[in-house]
């Protein structure tokens, strides 16, 4: 049986319009194994440490970029005598999806399998990412007009970044072992994550991704249950829940409406899902959470 550690499920702003959080954290004594179904990213600032993912370890040192992918198991430990100091950014896959046919920066999960979820920054290169992290730090704290927008951006510009500097540090067999962009990685998890992610608001079934990615349907549950610790059922359900809780604490749809835009055919199954979920119904969740919001 697979073993799975603490499962970290929330961050602030995570149920808002714009999922996205960043912080400047100092840990002392590392941090627990734990995972979670968003991305995160760490920059250190100071300090020396390490860092486990997926049991692979690598060290931790001014200038270390991390890039955590959804449901990988992940472990700080903090040098004796030592203080990290990092910043760490949580955000939604969706922040590096694009409409339409463009897959954005979504080539960015299904190669992470293969190169280095990490790259270690010197010179001009680690002063330059240090600057953007505090440029997109005091963006985030201020109010200034098109806030999210320019987030949005320099996220984008921080995960560019990372991924040539990590092509370029990859041992060359590593590098040529990943597919060019457009090829096909069904050997990959995350294609069909990707795709989940892209059309859980339609009506969706194993049966559709068996067709779409030439597996099995059996197989493509087992592969969905390894990566996410869930079935593909209650993975489905999650992402249409989150997008549910977003919308009913920043949107004045009806709860009707709601179920209808996250992918449920009836206001019946959706309350009913919620509340096995939530354990309250839509209507108390969107009344909590305003209530919550202005105490």
């Amino acid at each position: 049986m697979t073993y799975f550690p603490d499962y970290l499920k929330t961050y602030p702003n995570m149920h808002s319009s714009f999922p996205f959080h960043i912080s400047k954290n100092t840990l002392g004594h590392g941090f627990r194994a734990h995972r979670h179904d968003f991305l995160e990213f760490s920059y250190v600032i100071e300090g020396t440490g390490s860092e486990s993912i997926n049991d692979v370890n690598h060290e931790m040192r001014a200038g270390t970029f991390t890039f955590v992918l959804p449901y990988q198991v992940h472990e700080i430990f903090t040098d004796p005598g030592q203080n990290l100091v990092l910043y760490n950014c949580m955000f939604s896959m969706d922040l590096l999806m694009e409409s339409g046919s463009d897959p954005g920066l979504s080539g960015l999960l299904g190669e992470m399998t293969a190169l280095p979820a990490y790259v270690q920054l010197h010179g001009q290169d680690q002063q330059q990412m240090l600057a953007l992290l505090e440029e997109m730090y005091q963006e985030y704290n201020g109010t200034e007009r098109y806030r999210q927008t320019l987030l949005k951006g320099k996220l984008k510009e921080i995960l560019i970044r990372f991924d040539r500097h990590r092509w370029k540090q990859a041992p060359l067999a590593e590098a040529a072992a990943i597919p060019l962009h457009g090829a096909k990685t069904h050997h990959s998890v995350w294609p069909i994550i990707h795709y989940i992610h892209r059309n859980y608001q339609e009506e969706l079934a194993l049966s559709d991704l068996a067709a779409k990615f030439a597996m099995s349907a059996s197989r493509i549950s087992e592969v969905i249950k390894q990566t996410t610790g869930q079935t593909f059922v209650h993975f489905l359900h999650d992402l249409r829940l989150r997008h549910a809780c977003s919308l009913l604490v920043s949107t004045e749809m009806s709860v009707t409406e709601i179920a209808l835009e996250v992918g449920y055919g009836s206001y019946k199954t959706f309350s009913r899902i919620f509340r096995e979920s939530k354990g309250i119904v839509p209507k108390d969740y969107r009344k909590a959470e305003h209530h919550r919001r202005v105490t």
